[in-house]
């Protein structure tokens, strides 16, 4: 089971479209739309690290990820550069963007005891946040975002949307492969939950519009933001204890023990009720598929 997860998780393509049915090819509009967002994205990430900023660009490179790593056929050496890039530098994003939630979640902690020990964090979490932005614009010479840009344009123009997979079919196998291995919800399964199932969310994303595809991606959804909500508290609160101790008489460290604890709690139940939503769903789309092929065999064996 530990062997697959790491397969799972690894920040690489797990399926491609030799294991798929090419059922569905991806909405056309959607694909051109990744490759034109993310340019923009990284002109802005490159000239100001805002919040905002680096949020869209992780999103981003997640998505050309997804497209190009899960979808298509296969990866030229250019593409695979192009990855290889983007994926450097959305690493070095994320640890900006993990101090940004972090700070969210902290200023929305209500706490009128030991705000000195609040502040003293906050300071804290501003001051990491400054080093990682000062690595990230190391990564952001003129020449990179050059070459970023440079073979965007080339992946953007040599990408065929009816060649790729059908992205529902690869989104649902995602989730399908992991509830297979029937591990009990622990903290390490709600993590790979949290990122296997953003990365289904984001390929079901590049589907042609039907029920079924807002149906997935809305109970995707609704996993992510709640394991992404104890994921953001649960970081937090190990920041605050290398930087101030587990200190448990704190009542700043308590509450925010509480909190995590809470938010544990409650992920646990959405990814329960909404895991079994899926794998209904996920039978019902099967029979369906069987009745389907096996309807011209019933209009065949009629005629004769």
């Amino acid at each position: 089971m530990t062997k697959l997860f790491g397969c799972l998780f690894a920040d690489k393509p797990v399926f491609s479209c030799s294991h798929l049915l090419l059922l569905m090819s991806i909405a056309p509009k959607r694909s051109r739309a990744v490759f034109q967002k993310l340019e923009e994205a990284l002109i802005k990430l490159s000239s100001k690290p805002r919040p905002e900023s680096v949020h869209r660009f992780r999103t981003g490179t997640r998505r050309l990820q997804i497209l190009l790593g899960e979808l298509s056929p296969k990866l030229d050496r250019s593409e695979k550069k192009l990855l290889k890039l983007l994926g450097r530098i959305r690493k070095r994003a994320g640890k900006v963007r993990d101090l940004d939630v972090q700070s969210a979640a902290l200023r929305s902690l209500k706490m009128p005891r030991e705000p000195r020990r609040k502040t003293q964090l906050i300071n804290h979490l501003i001051e990491l946040r400054r080093q990682q932005e000062k690595k990230l614009r190391k990564e952001f010479d003129e020449a990179t975002v050059r070459e970023i840009r440079k073979r965007l344009k080339r992946a953007a123009k040599r990408f065929n949307p009816e060649a790729s997979c059908d992205p529902l079919a690869v989104a649902k196998a995602m989730l399908d492969r992991l509830d297979r291995a029937g591990a009990p919800l622990s903290e390490a399964v709600l993590h790979q939950y949290r990122i296997l199932s953003k990365r289904a969310r984001y390929a079901a994303e590049f589907a042609s519009p039907s029920n079924e595809a807002v149906q997935f991606i809305a109970e995707t959804k609704r996993i992510q933001d709640a394991l992404g909500d104890w994921h953001d508290w649960l970081t937090l609160t190990q920041t605050a204890i290398e930087h101030l101790g587990d200190v448990r008489e704190s009542p700043l460290m308590a509450e925010l023990h509480n909190v995590t604890g809470a938010k544990f709690r409650h992920a646990v139940a959405v990814l329960s009720r909404t895991r079994g939503k899926l794998q209904t769903d996920f039978k019902r789309t099967a029979r369906g598929t069987v009745s389907a092929n096996l309807e011209p065999e019933r209009d065949a064996a009629s005629a004769a």
